[in-house]
């Protein structure tokens, strides 16, 4: 007799959770299980098929329990057992439940006989009582038809009688409304006039005051000016004599004044509209004006953005903008996801991680280049090394693979997570840092077979890792509410950043300090969390130099100005800030019409990009 494995009950299952929608279910399932590394071939399998296979056992079941080794009860009907009854009880208990069953129906059987032949009688005396029921009604009905006759009568007297009092009701009341509204509009007419002669004596007043102050304006003016300098000059703020801010106790920054004075203007923003889901990504082209976005309506977009000002309103004209579809037909598909993207150093091509754990390379004219297929689940995270000739991305599968970008394939594939990979990040052209749910880092090396080094010290899952500019320092964030910093010279962590009270959802260093554009300024990290704060870090004392407390709601992203003067911050308040890095103080705000996923700046640090949870995405001219 055939047999089934345990592997391929748990195939079965695995593909029941799944095709059931059961999404979280199925990957845990799958994934305790070892679904992946199963031999068996899905396509082969049809859906539905575990609902299948315990139908037919059942069935199976039911016919043993029925068909016993006399012949003669294959006459008998079948009895249909409940599946409760085939699961729980053997079939020596089901065939003595089929008996007596059967014993019961014949007896059934035997007194319905019987009654055949009663109910004959009874139809007969039945017959009579419906004739004699029949003269019953018909002689009630008559009766209730000359006393209902009556009743109309009745009640057309007393509704004529109600109605013409009504009527005198009505003169009445409406006698007396004449007399109340006459006196309610004499009261009127003297309260008016009694308004009016007091507006004309305000007036004058009022004319007297603005004619005092006039002659007192010139004097004033030099007055609150010496007095707002003087304000100004005594801001608690240090600055270091290489720019960067310091000071000896880190700062809560105040916003509620600030936000209402820097608003930009709506000429200053061109709102970029297209997609038909959530746009949970964006980037700018490190070398043009091409801006790419990607969402969950399956599609990922490449605009071009005209360089200088924003033109008010309708004079934005046509948008030029590529439709790069991760699905051909209908859009939305959620296994179809754009969740991550990136351009190489040159701008050339445009690579996207969907949640069908593909990736794909696109060039800047829209054309799928490449299709890059080996993980098993969600891509989270992508990026391109500095060199352009590695693709790097980690997936929900647990792993990280490097593509070689030329002969579009896979060059290796790192397994060392025992939870899905959150994010990667290049530390040069062929090393890199992994994080991942199993709170765990590791630094991986194209070519080694084990992790050159791992960190460990986190307690909650690993968000996002960050390599410094010069790839000698490494910043993770957690949900274990720390953020660390990391050195290669060292197993432990530099610096154990606990400042915030929720968890911390992204990191992102300064564009400053040694190996970069600006090297004067000081090297600084911001953290953005869930309790709606960004903290600025002074990296080598491991101190907080600034709490930038503008948010109301959870922050998703924080970007840096090229020139390390300003950083933006986006939240699910639907606000967006710019912050000076002199002060920590708000230069400039802008309020969407939905959650902030992802905020950058273009390279000339001009224009500010932010997408929306309302299908937008939004770019903003900035000027100082």
């Amino acid at each position: 007799m055939a047999s089934i494995s345990s592997a391929e009950l748990n195939y079965l299952v695995y593909r029941y959770l799944q095709e059931s929608g059961f999404t979280h279910a199925a990957f845990t399932f799958g994934y305790e299980a070892g679904i992946n590394k199963c031999s068996i071939d899905g396509n082969l399998v049809p859906s539905g098929a575990l609902v299948t296979f315990v139908q037919k056992g059942l069935q199976y079941f039911e016919m043993e329990a029925n068909l016993s080794n006399c012949d003669a009860d294959l006459e008998e009907d079948f009895s249909f057992l409940q599946p409760l009854d085939l699961i729980t009880k053997d079939v020596h208990e089901l065939r003595q439940m089929i008996s007596e069953r059967r014993k019961k129906l014949q007896k059934e059987r035997k007194k319905e006989f019987e009654k055949e032949h009663e109910g004959e009688r009874v139809r007969v005396r039945e017959k009579d009582r419906r004739e004699r029921e029949k003269e019953v009604e018909k002689e009630r009905r008559e009766r209730e038809k000359e006393v209902e006759k009556d009743r109309r009568e009745r009640e057309k007297e007393v509704e004529k009688d109600r109605r013409e009092r009504e009527k005198e009701v009505e003169k009445d009341r409406r006698e007396k409304e004449k007399e109340v509204e006459k006196d309610r509009r004499e009261k009127e007419k003297e309260v008016e006039k009694d308004r009016r002669e007091r507006e004309k004596e305000v007036v004058k007043d009022r004319k007297k005051i603005e004619n005092d102050k006039e002659r007192e304006q010139q004097h004033g003016d030099q007055t609150v000016r010496e007095m707002f300098v003087d304000h100004e000059d005594r801001v608690p703020v240090k600055l270091e004599e290489n720019g960067a801010v310091g000071g000896p106790e880190p700062m809560d920054i105040s916003t509620t004044s600030t936000s209402q004075l820097c608003g930009i203007p709506s000429s200053d923003v061109t709102i970029l509209e297209g997609h038909t889901s959530e746009v949970c990504a964006c980037a700018w082209s490190p070398t043009g004006s091409l801006l790419a976005s990607g969402s969950g309506d399956s599609t990922a977009r490449i605009w071009t953005i005209a360089e200088g000002r924003c033109k008010p309103g309708s004079e934005n004209g046509p948008l030029n903008v590529l439709v790069l579809k991760h699905v051909r037909g209908k859009t939305n598909e959620k296994s179809k996801d754009v969740t991550t993207l990136d351009w190489n150093g040159e701008g050339t091509l445009l690579a996207t991680g969907s949640y069908d754990g593909q990736a794909r390379i696109w060039t800047t004219n829209g054309e799928l280049k490449s299709t890059l297929s080996k993980h098993k689940g969600p891509i989270f995270s992508l990026k391109w090394n500095k060199k352009g000739d590695y693709l790097l991305t980690g997936s929900c599968d647990q792993t990280a693979i490097v593509w070689d970008v030329k002969a579009e394939e896979w060059k290796q594939q790192f397994e060392f997570h025992s939870g899905p990979t959150l994010d990667v990040d290049w530390r040069n052209n062929v090393s890199f840092a992994t994080s991942s749910t199993d709170n765990m880092i590791h630094v991986c090396k194209i070519g080694e077979t084990h992790p050159i080094k791992t960190f460990t010290g986190h307690q909650g899952e690993v968000n996002c890792v960050k390599w410094d500019p010069t790839g000698s320092l490494l910043a993770s964030c957690s949900d274990d509410i720390t953020a660390k910093i990391w050195s290669m010279k060292q197993d432990t962590y530099l610096h154990d950043l606990r400042e915030h009270s929720k968890e911390i959802y992204t990191i992102r260093w300064s564009p400053t300090g040694p190996g970069t554009n600006n090297p004067n300024h000081k090297l600084v990290l911001a953290s953005a969390s869930f309790d709606s704060t960004v903290k600025l870090w002074d990296v080598e004392l491991g101190k907080l130099i600034y709490s930038l407390d503008g948010h109301r709601h959870p922050v998703y992203s924080v970007a840096f100005s090229p020139n390390g003067d300003y950083l933006v911050s986006g939240s699910l308040d639907r606000s967006m800030h710019i912050w000076s890095l002199r002060d920590g103080k708000i230069v400039k705000t802008y309020t969407g019409n939905g959650g902030i996923f992802e905020v950058c700046w273009n390279k000339e640090g001009d224009k500010i990009a932010a997408c929306f949870a309302n299908n937008t995405v939004c770019v903003l001219d900035f000027r100082m």
